[in-house]
Order: C-alpha cells, then structure tokens, then sequence
C-alpha cells in the first residue's frame, strides 16, 4: 500500500518597524471688498450694501467662521484724518457667518448680508461731507 503525503517546512518571524507623518499648517485667509463701493452715505439714510472676497491660498481647504467688517477711518480724499467725523459716525451690519470649509481660490460673498449707513445723530454732522470711509475685514 502506498500512501501519499506532503510534509512543509517554515520558519516563523515577528518584526516593528517605525515611521512618521507630519500635519499640514494653516495661513491667513486674505479678505477684500469686491463689487461698488458704497457711496452717498448721508445722516439717517439708507443701508447699502458691503461685499467681499475671501481668498484661500492654501491648496487644502481651511475653516472659516466669519468675517467682521469695521470702520477702520474716516478720511479726506488725500488720506487726511477729518476732525469732527469719526468711525462713531457710521453703523456696520455684520454679515452672516460663513461657518464652512473654503477650498482652494477666490470665495464671492455678495450679498453678504452686511449693510453699512450713516447715523443721524443729533449734532450738526457737516464734517462728514465729502469724506472716504475707510474699512477693514476680519475673517476667524
């Protein structure tokens, strides 16, 4: 009688190893006002709209809450500050949050939902004629 059979040989092993692997990082998001400046601004008058551009030059996607928009300052023509017309002068609707991941490039907010008008204040505000109101935009 004849019986076949396979026998196997082997060896066992176990092994590690280690390696690395690094995170990205952040950098700031650039904001800019985009489309008509608002203009005619007078005491009580109407909102006008303000709207921006948000600029991710990352090549990965970045968070990014809000942006905040404020009267930075109130100048002449020439770039003069204006005695008697100051940021106290003009009133600023923030614009919805944005709450969302930005890819890459340009991001158009218009509308943006904020407004920018003129207060009627109870004073004679004859130094705001003819003035540049001069704002600055914040994202988080």
């Amino acid at each position: 009688m004849f019986i076949a059979g396979t026998a196997f040989a082997y060896w066992t092993t176990s092994g590690a190893g280690t390696g690395t692997s690094a995170t990205g990082t952040s950098t700031a998001v650039t904001v800019t006002q985009i489309g008509t400046p608002p203009s005619g601004l007078t005491p009580g008058g109407a909102d006008q709209p303000l709207a921006f551009r948000v600029n991710n030059s990352q090549t990965t996607s970045q968070y990014v809450s809000a942006v905040r928009v404020d009267v930075a300052s109130v100048t002449t023509g020439g770039g003069a500050p204006v005695p008697g017309c100051t940021s106290a002068d003009f009133a600023i609707t923030q614009p919805t949050a944005i709450n969302s991941d930005l890819t890459a490039g340009d991001h158009d907010y218009n509308p943006s939902g904020a407004l920018i008008h003129m207060i009627n204040r109870n004073v004679s505000q004859d130094a705001c004629k003819d003035v540049t109101v001069n704002l600055s935009f914040t994202a988080s």
